[in-house]
C-alpha cells in the first residue's frame, strides 16, 4: 500500500490532476466556417459586368457544442477534439 501524495491537489499538481470534461475541451476549440455574403452598396447588392451579384467570402470561427464531442485529448500545449460526425479540431490552429 502506498502513502498518499502530500503535494497532490496543490500548486502545479492541481492543474495536472484536474480531469478535463468534454465541455471544457469544446470551449477550447473553434470550428472554422467559410461564409459568403453579397457585396452591398447603398442597401442594394452590387453586380458585376454580367449582371450577376458579387459576393465576398470570409472565415467565421464558431463554438463547438459539448454534445458534439465524441472524443478529446489534452496534450498539455493544445487540445484535440473529434466530433460525432468525424471532424477533427485542434486548439493549436
Amino acid at each position: 500500500m502506498t502513502a498518499p501524495n502530500p503535494n497532490a491537489g496543490t500548486g502545479e499538481n492541481a492543474q495536472a490532476t484536474k480531469a478535463m470534461t468534454a465541455a471544457d475541451a469544446a470551449k477550447r476549440v473553434k470550428r472554422v466556417i467559410r461564409m459568403r455574403e453579397p457585396v452591398m452598396k447603398n442597401g442594394a447588392p452590387v453586380a458585376d459586368e454580367d449582371g450577376k451579384p458579387q459576393f465576398k467570402e470570409f472565415d467565421k470561427r464558431v463554438d463547438i457544442g459539448a454534445d458534439e464531442v465524441l472524443s478529446f485529448k489534452d496534450y498539455g500545449t493544445h487540445v484535440v477534439v473529434v466530433t460525432k460526425d468525424g471532424q477533427k479540431f485542434s486548439s493549436a490552429d
